[in-house]
């Protein structure tokens, strides 16, 4: 029977459904709720999650600057990092809910670091991770950063650890995999660095 030219098209995917997909995809996560369930578009706003607990259950709410959700236009660097960030911290915080383990401000921030490399190291058309890009992403998101937190406060002095502990793990996976093409490992240890905790994380990005 043929489709009905009157029904309304299916949609493409928006942006953070597509990063969730990416990322679900590359650490091997299934069943993780539908970020576009979460997000509360804002205009003027940053990356920002909600989290609170009730009754036993996690209530999340996820908003996202409106500019970087518009389909009719690609968004900038900025803006794609936000929801990068944003999708990481939804996603991770959803995957150790249902593995019944904790999350620290800063695995949250440090995984999501690790993620804005991960998915910009990636050619978006073939999914493959290319040593030349990852150096000029890993340069861009860490070298040439600057915080909006003073190094005084709790939270620049967070946003500054994860920066130069991500950092130093991306520069380690590409020279000891990504150079010499060993994807498979190098994927092995970004899966390794996920499932950590916050004290895992740390030992494994020294000693990158």
């Amino acid at each position: 029977m043929p489709d009905d030219p009157s029904a309304p098209s299916a949609q493409p995917p928006t942006l953070p459904c597509r990063i969730q997909a990416r990322l679900s995809d590359y650490y091997g996560i299934d069943d993780a709720p539908d970020v576009d369930d979460f997000i509360e578009p804002a205009d003027g706003d940053r990356e920002t999650l909600f989290v609170r607990e009730e009754g036993g259950d996690l209530e999340v709410l996820l908003r996202l600057p409106r500019a970087a959700l518009d389909a009719g236009k690609p968004a900038r660097f900025d803006e794609l990092c936000q929801v990068i960030e944003g999708v990481s911290h939804f996603v991770y915080l959803a995957e150790r809910a249902r593995r019944e383990l904790p999350a620290t401000q800063l695995e949250l921030e440090l995984q999501a670091e690790v993620d804005k490399y991960v998915i910009l190291s990636h050619v978006a058309r073939s999914g493959r991770f290319h040593p030349t890009r990852a150096a000029r992403v890993r340069a861009r998101l860490f070298d040439r950063v600057q915080f909006l937190d003073p190094a005084s406060t709790e939270t620049g002095a967070r946003y500054r650890m994860a920066n130069d502990l991500a950092a130093r793990f991306a520069g380690g996976l590409e020279a000891r995999f990504a150079r010499s093409g060993l994807h498979d490992q190098m994927r092995a240890a970004l899966r390794r660095f996920y499932g950590a905790g916050q004290a895992e994380k740390i030992e494994l990005a020294r000693a990158a």
